[in-house]
């Protein structure tokens, strides 16, 4: 697939446009979103994937056009797991609703950054290196074990948010306002700076947004390997995030299989991953240096498939769980 360079300079230069243009709305005028401006905002986000997606297959091919929705629907489901997390330090650190829209505006702006690098990162270490899918494939398995071993001790209704080291180590070495000052991390008072509460809030958004990246960029790797078909996969899956946010808060509560599903989804690709390396094997003390040749090179349309299937599957036995969990609650 190749891509001219004034397509990839278009790609940011819009995404850039469309960041900044929210940042300058929410400068102005802090607020909660309505309800007919959320189911606007996501209703215009999907369709500009969906519709990108269809100008992929027609442009480049079926099996690029089905690669980027393998791994649009792969972010999108790990960004909305991320936006659970977010929701949990939004409640935590008592943001006012006013103040949330903003806050998870920074949340997203630091995730399109710290993806970037990721994906440029993994993009040189494919091209220099194959076995790193090998690596991949292992660290995704890892997680997705991690994940149901969590899910297990947690059980369906958990909702605890713990800080990182990090947010701590700050916490008890800088001075912070009692009270939100708008959206400002810090202000002067009595002649000195101190720090607000959403500096705290960015800080731990940030550490997040971390975390989540580094499963993020491998999954999505092991779906395609089209740098910039992982790049707009990650640009349209952050995009109506903020609108999510507000529209299904409630909702979110009620996905409790969610990271079951995205266990199984993880361990799927990180599966996949592997098959690849040993199909492509080049390292010398595997088989020799040799391709293994019973080593199946799954087909990305089985990996939408997959994908398509584990969402609906976790959707509805959450739901149904949240169901027979509030009837028996109005008993």
């Amino acid at each position: 697939m190749q891509v001219p360079s004034w397509i990839w300079l278009l790609t940011i230069i819009v995404a850039l446009a469309v960041l900044a243009a929210d940042i300058v709305v929410l400068g102005r005028r802090p607020h909660e979103p309505s309800l007919a401006a959320c189911v606007l905002g996501l209703a215009v986000s999907v369709g500009a994937a969906l519709a990108f997606g269809a100008g992929v297959l027609i442009v480049s091919g079926s099996r690029y056009g089905i690669e980027f929705y393998a791994g649009w629907l792969t972010e999108y489901s790990l960004s909305v797991d991320n936006l659970f997390l977010f929701l949990l330090i939004m409640a935590k650190l008592n943001v006012p609703r006013q103040l949330q829209q903003e806050a998870l505006l920074i949340g997203i702006v630091l995730a399109l950054v710290l993806r970037g690098i990721f994906i440029g990162a993994g993009a040189a270490a494919l091209h220099a290196f194959g076995w790193v899918f090998y690596l991949f494939g292992a660290f995704l398995v890892y997680t997705a074990a991690k994940l149901a071993v969590e899910f297990r001790t947690a059980g369906e209704n958990s909702t605890d948010y713990r800080e990182g080291r990090l947010v701590r180590w700050l916490r008890g070495r800088i001075r912070t306002t009692d009270d939100f000052a708008g959206p400002h991390v810090a202000v002067r008072r009595d002649g000195r700076w101190l720090a607000t509460p959403m500096l705290i809030v960015v800080l731990a958004l940030g550490s997040t947004d971390l975390l989540f990246a580094l499963d993020s960029i491998p999954a999505i790797y092991g779906l395609t390997d089209q740098p910039y078909l992982v790049l707009t996969a990650n640009l349209f899956a952050l995009m109506g995030l903020r609108q999510l946010y507000f529209l299904i808060g409630g909702l979110l509560r009620r996905l409790v299989y969610l990271s079951l599903g995205l266990s199984v989804l993880l361990g799927f690709i990180g599966v996949k991953l592997i098959l690849h390396a040993l199909h492509d094997n080049s390292l010398p003390f595997v088989n020799g240096g040799r391709p293994i040749g019973w080593a199946p090179d799954l087909p990305v349309w089985l990996s939408l498939a997959v994908i398509l299937a584990v969402l609906m599957v976790t959707t509805l036995a959450s739901l149904a769980s949240s169901a027979r969990a509030a009837r028996s609650l109005g008993r």
